[in-house]
């Protein structure tokens, strides 16, 4: 039975991880007999359902990714199988038991119906990353992940319940084995400045001993702390802006800010607060890095007063100089928000909001 990874733009570095570990696998852009594998988040999963029941192919389909990890039932209303968390052990086991006739409840890690009733199988360990390509050199690419996990908790967030709460680091040795087939050199990490750490409190020696170490490579351009990772507001100090000047390529840092109001951050357990924020982007700007930092709008607690305190930050972060994405809260599956409704976005911070993309100095969607 042919094995067939179905790519789309989006889960580009998910299949970049999964596919050498699927060496007789291929990517397909649409249903075709066989085994086809998907991996999606909550955005995606209407057009992937629309495709999957729509198909007339002879498949199994097999689910795996942020949303149908976190929405496990509704996943199976349209796959056979769902791989539940990390696939690096459990996909390739599903694949060949299911190409050899195997025992499906033997596999760890999976969900599936039978008899019209739920099976979940016992749950895998969290993997060590160092026992698993970041890609193939030679197929499809994606940027290096560094870490994995957080210990945060943030409630619209699916990070820590997909990956755990302790956070783990591939080696310095396997960061540069896969470096070596890049020029410009791209990171994931929930926290890039933890790199080495426990997500908590910030290890610098670790990251300079990463970053004096990529930087040894010759013809190398280092982007670090930038898309597609982020970093902490309260990781942002001298020491580590240093680091991001004297190693990386990078003028901008990707900050997670998340609201303007003190009592909403608490709220939403992130840990941080509104004078970490503010510090961390005057040290931006003190170091001459532009800070680029996220918003959520629509919080379920949040109060039309509130949205207007992350409006009034974003202006002072734009007049300064920086750049702000701003987005509307989606309730993620398997996260504290998942059955809430977000709050609407209040005509002025519409008014305001859709002034400040007018002149370019905010990006994202608050719909």
């Amino acid at each position: 039975m042919d094995v067939h990874l179905r790519w789309y733009k989006k889960n580009t570095y998910s299949l970049a991880v999964l596919a050498p570990l699927l060496p007789q696998s291929d990517f397909v852009l649409e249903p075709v007999d066989g085994i086809m594998i998907y991996s999606f988040s909550t955005p995606q999963k209407e057009s992937i359902y629309s495709e999957v029941d729509s198909s007339d192919t002879d498949s199994i389909y097999i689910a795996g990714g942020p949303h149908p990890s976190g929405a496990v039932e509704d996943a199976l209303k349209h796959f056979d199988y769902v791989v539940v968390g990390e696939g690096e052990e459990t996909l390739p086991e599903l694949v060949n038991t299911i190409r050899g006739s195997g025992d499906i409840a033997a596999v760890k890690g999976i969900a599936y119906m039978e008899n019209g009733k739920l099976v979940r199988t016992p749950a895998r360990l969290h993997v060590n990353l160092d026992n698993y390509p970041c890609f193939d050199p030679d197929g499809l690419r994606g940027p290096i992940e560094i870490s994995r996990g957080c210990p945060w908790g943030c409630k619209y967030c699916q990070t820590p319940r997909l990956f755990g709460s302790k956070v783990r680091h591939r080696s310095i040795d396997t960061i540069i084995k896969y470096a070596k087939h890049y020029n410009d050199l791209r990171f994931t990490s929930s926290n890039a400045f933890a790199y080495g750490g426990n997500g908590i409190k910030p290890e610098f020696d670790k990251v300079e001993k990463l970053l004096s170490s990529l930087a040894s490579l010759e013809n190398k351009k280092i982007y670090f702390g930038t898309f597609p990772s982020e970093v902490r507001p309260e990781f942002v100090t001298d020491k580590s802006l240093e680091l991001i000047t004297q190693y990386c390529t990078n003028e901008t840092i990707s900050l997670g800010a998340q609201s303007g109001s003190e009592r909403i951050l608490k709220a939403i357990w992130r840990g941080h607060s509104t004078s970490d924020v503010i510090d961390s982007v005057e040290r931006c700007f003190t170091h001459g890095i532009i800070p680029a930092v996220d918003f959520i709008i629509g919080f379920p607690e949040e109060s039309e007063e509130e949205q207007l305190l992350t409006v009034e930050m974003i202006k002072y972060i734009t007049r300064k100089g920086g750049k702000v994405r701003a987005h509307y809260l989606t309730p993620l599956p398997s996260t504290p928000y998942e059955n809430t409704q977000p709050s609407p976005v209040s005509k002025e911070v519409h008014r305001v909001l859709g002034r400040l993309a007018q002149k370019g100095k905010v990006i994202g969607s608050w719909e």
